[in-house]
């Protein structure tokens, strides 16, 4: 079983900076690649960024690519998300999640069978 903690989220305003953290626990030799996901109010949840497991290989939705930067630190067992100009558009709970394929595509939340709690982003005009 694995256990995901998202932190680090909050308000700001347009144009400011957020790093979100995803503490993992738990077994996780199985795990090949992480992703962020976020949902918004009455809106389906959407990919934002993953990355797999050596961190080399990163992928982004394409409105977040030059703002937003995924990436995992192995020996903390922590995933990061920093977040730079951030957008109203960007409100929404930020979930992060662990996936044991050893392929993806990881833009599909069916590719990941654990997620963590959530942690809000508000960003206001």
């Amino acid at each position: 079983q694995v256990q995901l903690v998202e932190s680090g989220g909050g308000s700001v305003q347009a144009g400011g900076s957020l790093r979100l953290s995803c503490a993992v626990s738990g077994s996780t030799s199985s795990s090949y690649a992480m992703g962020w996901f976020r949902q918004a109010p009455g809106k389906e949840r959407e990919f934002v960024a993953a990355i797999n497991f050596s961190g080399v290989t990163t992928d982004y939705r394409d409105s977040v690519k030059g703002r937003f930067t995924i990436s995992r630190d192995n020996a903390k067992n922590t995933l990061y998300l920093r977040m730079n100009t951030l957008e109203p558009e960007d409100t929404a709970v930020y979930y992060c999640a662990a996936s044991a394929f050893s392929m993806g595509p990881y833009t599909r939340t069916k590719m990941y069978a654990d997620w963590g709690q959530g942690t809000q982003v508000t960003v206001s005009s």
